[in-house]
């Protein structure tokens, strides 16, 4: 049960399990370890797992004309898939590769549908999954759109500090929609105004 702790931890943090449920969900779920810089997902593949990730780090992204625009960072506690793909069974339209060496957790598609059916928390949890994605979705979609670049590096910094000390900065950039060199001058001239 070690193996699964952070994943149970989180879990019941928002449904509680007694431990028969828990083995019950455990028994669902599977161990795998990806070395850095593997991917856990290609375009165009279907996802048929998703990821919680117990070690390490993960980025979602897409390639478009020649660009790489980072969706999502995924390190320790956070989930992290195409669910798109994962619910509709279609191909993937991003890529997710690792960062770091990384131990995930795996919810297959059809492990998923099986507990969806005969476990009522475990269907809690996972609109709840759902629901934080969709707003996480939204928060960063009029993050983007709205904030001046000075206050979404800021804003970046102070919420996700972890993120800001593992992941190299023109990744940073990429999710925060702007180019390497954007970010060193936004860098620069948020330290010459401390």
């Amino acid at each position: 049960m070690d193996l699964y702790r952070l994943y149970f931890q989180q879990f019941k943090e928002k449904v509680p399990l007694t431990i028969e449920e828990q083995e019950q969900i455990q028994s669902y779920l599977t161990l795998k370890k990806i070395s850095k810089k593997q991917y856990f997902l290609q375009e165009g593949e279907v996802c048929k797992s998703y990821a919680f990730v117990e070690k390490g780090s993960l980025r979602k992204y897409s390639i478009e004309t020649g660009n790489e625009h980072i969706i999502q960072f995924a390190i320790e506690g956070w989930t992290v898939g195409d669910l798109l793909s994962f619910l509709s069974e279609e191909p993937a339209t991003y890529h997710i590769d690792t960062l770091e060496d990384s131990e995930l957790i795996l919810m297959s598609k059809s492990a998923h549908d099986e507990l969806l059916s005969i476990q009522p928390k475990y269907e809690t949890y996972f609109r709840l999954l759902i629901t934080g994605a969709y707003i996480a979705l939204q928060r960063r979609h009029s993050f983007t759109l709205s904030l001046p670049v000075e206050q979404r590096y800021t804003d970046f910094v102070e919420k996700y500090p972890e993120i800001v000390k593992r992941v190299p900065q023109h990744m940073i950039a990429s999710y925060l929609g702007l180019t390497p060199e954007t970010l060193s001058r936004v860098r620069k001239r948020l330290a010459k105004g401390k």
